[in-house]
């Protein structure tokens, strides 16, 4: 029994670090994107050829430029061909339309080694990772499910990666982003599942399972899940407007975004109103862990309307872009880990149930 809890406690240690990990570095994530910074290594794994960037641009060849622009193109070229193979003809086309493509950023000392500490982060957490496979070896004999959801993260973790690569190749191309972050959550939530499942047998209540509830769970997270995307895609046009009117005109960038910004900003409303009644449902259950977490989901969701105000009214300033993003990312963790505590500890007040009645 000794040997199960320690097996059981270094798991659930390892995989709770490695989740806050992945939270942090969809902060540092969000700080490259609202400096700039996310083309300040022009190339992957390496940046500027180098294991360790360079500091000042005379450390550089003269055509730098044309040179990493080149190898990026070349790179592309083969993505695209790959992509046409497999039936992909219009994502293919996309990344070579995109006004992107041929455009080099200048050297940026301060930005590239912004980028480059969110790829040490990254690498990171991939280690962190592969701790919490080793450790998920017991779980093969007990809870297969518990190791194979820890080994799919690692495996996502170099999707992520090459993902990542791609990325830059294609000079921040919209979907690749956009993508890139929907797999980040999915990570958190593997993750948050494999911990709480080897955790599942320390769930206790006392309340009566409600199919509502539950499904509003599902619903609030993937409605959640929806927003962080649709959110990634206006900070697109946030940066397509950034490179036309220049920073000097932040006040003026809100005006030019396109629909995507009023969808999502109008849709805020009907989440929040979702949230307090779900919060209601969850305050009736009566129960300590769940009444504790729906409390943090409404502190998220009242702080996320504030930097969202902050955001549209005070010409989107950068500081509250990455915590915008990050905390939008911990309410969809937070809800998550709701479900899966409703649906364990509902589960246990189930055969308290049946034993009384025999």
């Amino acid at each position: 029994m000794a040997k199960k809890s320690f097996y059981s406690t270094r798991f659930r240690n390892i995989g709770l670090v490695t989740v806050f990990a992945v939270y942090f570095l969809i902060l540092v994530g969000g700080i490259v994107r609202s400096t700039g910074s996310g083309m300040g290594c022009p190339d992957w794994p390496k940046c500027f050829g180098s294991w360790v960037p360079p500091t000042d641009v005379s450390q550089l060849p003269e055509d730098y430029l044309e040179v990493y622009k080149q190898k990026r193109i070349e790179k592309n070229e083969k993505l695209a061909a790959s992509l046409d193979q497999l039936g992909f003809e219009q994502m293919a086309a996309s990344i070579f339309s995109h006004p992107s493509q041929y455009i080099e950023t200048e050297f940026n000392a301060t930005k590239t080694w912004i980028e480059y500490v969110n790829r040490l982060v990254g690498v990171l957490i991939g280690i962190f990772i592969f701790l919490t496979v080793v450790y998920a070896v017991p779980y093969l004999k007990r809870d297969k499910a518990v190791f194979y959801l820890a080994l799919g993260s690692f495996v996502l973790v170099g999707v992520q990666g090459w993902l990542g690569s791609i990325v830059v190749s294609t000079n921040l191309l919209p979907i690749t982003v956009t993508v890139h972050m929907a797999l980040a959550l999915v990570l958190v939530a593997m993750l948050q599942y494999a911990v709480a499942r080897a955790q599942k047998d320390d769930f206790d209540s006392h309340f009566v399972y409600s199919p509502k509830i539950n499904g509003l769970l599902w619903l609030l997270g993937l409605i959640t899940f929806g927003q962080i995307l649709l959110g990634t895609q206006v900070r697109e046009e946030i940066d397509i407007v950034a490179s036309v009117l220049g920073d000097a005109n932040r006040e003026q960038w809100v005006e030019e975004l396109g629909i995507n910004f009023y969808i999502h900003r109008s849709f805020s409303i009907l989440v929040l109103a979702l949230h307090l009644y779900v919060a209601f449902l969850l305050y009736g259950l009566k129960d300590r862990a769940i009444t504790k977490m729906t409390h943090f989901m409404l502190a998220i969701v009242a702080l996320e309307i504030v930097l969202g105000i902050g955001l549209t009214y005070f010409a989107i300033p950068p500081v509250l872009q990455p915590l915008h993003l990050t905390f939008a990312a911990l309410l969809f963790g937070l809800q998550f880990q709701l479900l899966i505590v409703y649906h364990y500890a509902s589960r246990e007040a189930i055969k308290k149930s049946v034993v009384v009645h025999r």
